[in-house]
């Protein structure tokens, strides 16, 4: 049978979500645990492959196994077996027509970006950080000409696999919450490092290094070079997964008070 699974880890200790060959990666420990309640190999697929130090708070993935097992079973059996930082939230078999990444619409990454100027402490693996003043609204003005279809070379890394550039960035979002500036992206797919190299250069024009129609021009000169540095891992979270209504999947809580319904 085909089992869908909502899972949300902290990424700081993997080495990504990919399997690799150091086995340490969320795939690879998700996989040993789901073995050891399917008795039996078990290969997942995922929703959106994450990068080293990046977390999720609503990643879906979908595997098959011939073992039947109840929800609840898939649930505290496979958290028995995960290390403190990886959580199955919840199970449900479905149809095998039912794919964990092709099957969705959309994904939302939010960024968490503490603006002060003192590093964070408790926080530092789990928020970015800018040290000086960030001004919000030229960022919501230079967001909104990357909304739409369009070619994002311009932020996409050299490494990035993707067959192609083009992808429809549905919403951007960003809100400040008293030292913390929160970005929120939706989109029906997304480039690696797509997410942070955005962020890096509305930063930049955050900080009025640039003007708002910069964000524009790099877009339209589809050029990695001419655009800000990638921002770190550390506040990135994928938070949400969007599905046909016939999937009716369960939903995720949210994981993080800075993470409210406008990034789920």
């Amino acid at each position: 049978m085909r089992v869908a699974v909502g899972v949300t880890y902290d990424g700081t200790p993997f080495a990504g979500w990919q399997s690799q060959p150091s086995r340490n990666t969320v795939q690879d420990r998700l996989e040993t645990a789901l073995a050891a309640v399917a008795a039996q190999p078990v290969r997942i697929t995922a929703a959106g492959r994450t990068d080293a130090g990046v977390h999720a708070t609503g990643q879906v993935i979908h595997f098959d196994a011939e073992a039947v097992r109840s929800e609840s079973a898939w649930v505290r059996g496979t958290n028995a077996h995960l290390p403190d930082e990886i959580a199955v939230q919840w199970a449900c078999t479905v149809d095998e027509a039912f794919h964990a990444r092709y099957s969705a619409t959309s994904r939302t990454y939010c960024y968490v970006l503490y603006n002060h100027p003192v590093r964070p402490s408790v926080l530092a693996r789990k928020v970015g950080w800018f040290h000086l003043p960030l001004a919000l609204e030229p960022m919501r003005e230079a967001a909104r000409c990357v909304i739409g279809e369009h070619d994002f070379s311009a932020f996409r890394s050299a490494e990035c696999q993707a067959k192609t550039p083009v992808r429809v960035l549905e919403r951007v979002a960003i809100d400040r919450r008293g030292d913390y500036l929160v970005f929120a992206f939706t989109a029906n797919a997304f480039l690696h490092h797509m997410v942070r190299n955005l962020v890096g250069c509305l930063v930049y024009i955050g900080k009025r290094a640039y003007p708002p129609e910069w964000l524009g021009e790099l877009l339209a000169r589809r050029e990695r070079s001419r655009a800000a540095p990638t921002f770190g891992p550390q506040g990135l979270y994928l938070t949400t997964v969007t599905y046909p209504p016939p999937w009716n999947l369960p939903g995720f809580t949210p994981m993080l008070a800075l993470l409210d319904n406008r990034c789920q």
